[in-house]
Formats: C-alpha cells, structure tokens, sequence
C-alpha cells in the first residue's frame, strides 16, 4: 500500500519504534511530521528520511509532559498543512522496576505526564487537523501493561498506570469520535524486537512462531489497519506473547 496522501504526525520519532515508524512511512510516500523531546532528535530522523529521497519530513521538538510544548507542537505543523489524516501517540515514557520504590517521585510524575496526559493532550491538539481530512485515524501504541490483570512485565507501577489511562482513554475516544468519522486504533504489544529500518538487521529478523514479535510486523498492523475502507473501525490489536 502507498501512502502519498497522507499526512502522518508521530511523537516520540527520534528513536526506537517512532523512528522506525516515520521511515518505513515515509518510504510509502507519506509526509511526515515528527516530535522529539529535543529537537535534535527529531532531526537526524527528518534528516535520515530526506537522504532516502522517500517521502516529506519535517522535525519539532515537543514535549510531553509540558502542554505549552504540545500546543507549540500543534501549531508549528499546522502552518504547514490544513490537515492530518494519522496521529500516532508513540511517545510515553518507560520506568524499569517491579519495586515501587525503585523510582524517584519525579520519575512517577514523568511517566504518568509523557504517557497519560500527553497522549490525551496531543490528541486534543490535533484534533481541529484530524477532523478536516477525509479519512482520519488516531493510533496509540499502548503495550500489554495496559491490559486488565497484566502482570509479566517487570515495568515500574507508574508506567502500568500511564498505560492503563491510555487504554481508558482511547476506549471512550473511540465510542465518541466514530460520528464524525475518526478511527480510533489501540496496538497492545508485549516486549518487542525493535531493529532499526536503516540498519542490515531489519529485514533479517527471525519471525517465526516462537520468535518475540517484530517492529516490522507492528507497522504491518499500522498500515494495514488506515489502509481500510472507512466503514471498517479496527478497534485494537492484541498480541499472544510467546511462551
């Protein structure tokens, strides 16, 4: 599937799955408009994209856990288009630690600030962009952890929680957006082998039955899901974790 029609905004694309997400996007064709917490970040994405020749890029710096950098966010992108047609809510801060106490209270305050109340803020954002295209769709990469009665994963207490609010949020979201047209997609992946497009490993990766699952195979999900025709509202996708 090509994607030259679309206009795409990703948070956290400076690194990890957000960067592979915006250059596998882009080499489809779509214009891309990437986030990082520094702008520096964004930019060796933006700058990578644009070496390829593929599709448009452009890099900002946002944020989470500051509003005021998420509306500057909005703003700067929507002075470059009247529209978007995807909103990825990549971008949410990982804690490590089954202990509670294994993480300062700023950490807490971080985590549950990047992936809860930014998500739901950026969403807001870019929402007046969202429902001037023809085709929109918001999807947020929420993890296993957001799952009712998850317990394999050794992630802190507080990003648990942040992924949990995600999950709550996006399940209203999707019940009162369909009206007027907005999909609302959940992925709910465990941990995942995250290779880099730009590196000779991301088509190498062994993806058989017993493998843990793959980026590539979670932006196969992406795209095959804004891919479909509009009466079809792919709600979430869940992932077995191997045993």
């Amino acid at each position: 599937m090509r994607l030259d029609d679309h206009s795409v905004v990703i948070t956290a694309a400076g690194r990890d799955f957000g960067r592979a997400l915006a250059i596998t996007l882009a080499d489809l064709g779509a214009t891309v408009f990437l986030s990082a917490r520094t702008l520096a970040a964004a930019e060796r994405t933006r700058d990578d994209i644009r070496g390829r020749g593929a599709g448009k890029a452009y890099a900002f710096a946002c944020d989470l856990t500051d509003p005021a950098s998420i509306r500057d966010f909005a703003h700067r992108v929507a002075a470059h288009t009247d529209h978007i047609d995807v909103l990825v809510n990549n971008g949410a801060r990982y804690v490590e630690g089954e202990d509670l106490l294994a993480a300062s209270d700023d950490d807490v305050i971080d985590t549950l600030a990047s992936g809860a109340t930014g998500t739901v803020l950026v969403t807001k954002n870019f929402l007046p962009l969202l429902l001037r295209s023809a085709k929109p769709d918001i999807i947020t990469m929420i993890s296993t952890a957001g799952l009712p009665g998850h317990a394999r994963s050794t992630a802190h207490a507080a990003f648990y929680s942040a992924k949990n609010a995600q999950a709550g949020f996006t399940e209203i979201l999707s019940k009162r957006l369909r009206p007027q047209g907005v999909r609302v997609i959940s992925l709910y992946p465990p941990d995942f082998d995250n290779a880099d497009p730009l590196t000779p490993g991301w088509h190498t990766k062994p993806r058989g039955p017993e493998n843990p699952l793959t980026s590539e195979s979670l932006i196969n999900c992406i795209v095959f899901a804004i891919g479909q025709p509009r009466d079809c509202f792919i709600k979430a996708f869940h992932f077995e974790e191997p045993s």
